[in-house]
């Protein structure tokens, strides 16, 4: 692996894989809305200003990239609030698909050209978009969003697929960042499982809904 692109770079779940990344020598164009003191130290070369859910602000992603090929592509930025049936708040249901569903297919749409034969795209998910392990309910516009982004990720398997593109939909576990308001297993960990399954990544798991542990998820 040569050249690894990150969203959501600045800090959490982005920064520890930027990190982990650059320590195994490969190259990382980290991509943030504003970087952070963290990530400017990293030796990265970060891209700020970069907002998933504006149509102009991705190109200027895709031409900071240029021509140069991409081995990995991971789609980390997102979102989450706390809805409940009683309060819905739907401007901040529909952020939510803004950012988590919508953004990384905006992505990939946008950094199509940089990707080839051999390249993965990796859309960081959770357990909570699934249907079939909710059995708490609450967190509306979290879980829709998750839902619809493994939908997503699924049909971008299948039209990545001629192309000779990976796509993989991982779990990061319960990961103590600021979005879980620090409970959880270390942000180390959960990077370190994710960027395992990348490494064990083969074809015929394009598609597939994983842990960072290993474990398939149900939908």
């Amino acid at each position: 692996m040569k050249l690894a692109l990150v969203t959501g770079a600045n800090r959490g779940i982005g920064l520890e894989l930027t990190r982990q990344l650059l320590g195994r020598g490969v190259e990382v164009v980290a991509a943030c809305r504003s970087s952070s003191r963290e990530l400017d130290a990293s030796g990265a070369e970060v891209i700020p200003g970069v907002d998933v859910t504006d149509d102009d602000s991705v190109e200027k992603l895709a031409e900071a990239v240029g021509r140069r090929s991409l081995d990995l592509l991971v789609n980390n930025a997102g979102i989450l609030t706390r809805e409940s049936f009683d309060d819905l708040g739907f401007d901040r249901i529909r952020q939510q698909f803004e950012i988590n569903s919508l953004g990384p297919l905006r992505v990939t749409r946008a950094l199509l050209a940089n990707l080839i034969s051999g390249s993965l795209v990796v859309i960081v998910t959770s357990l909570m978009g699934s249907m079939t392990d909710n059995t708490s309910g609450g967190r509306y516009g979290y879980r829709m969003s998750k839902a619809a982004v493994n939908a997503a990720g699924v049909s971008l398997s299948h039209d990545l697929r001629a192309h000779g593109i990976g796509v993989l939909l991982l779990h990061p576990g319960m990961v103590a960042t600021e979005m879980t308001g620090r409970r959880g297993i270390p942000v180390e960990q959960s990077a370190s499982g994710l960027l395992a399954r990348i490494d064990a990544f083969t074809p015929d798991q394009s598609g597939t809904f994983l842990h960072a542990d290993g474990r398939p998820l149900p939908w």
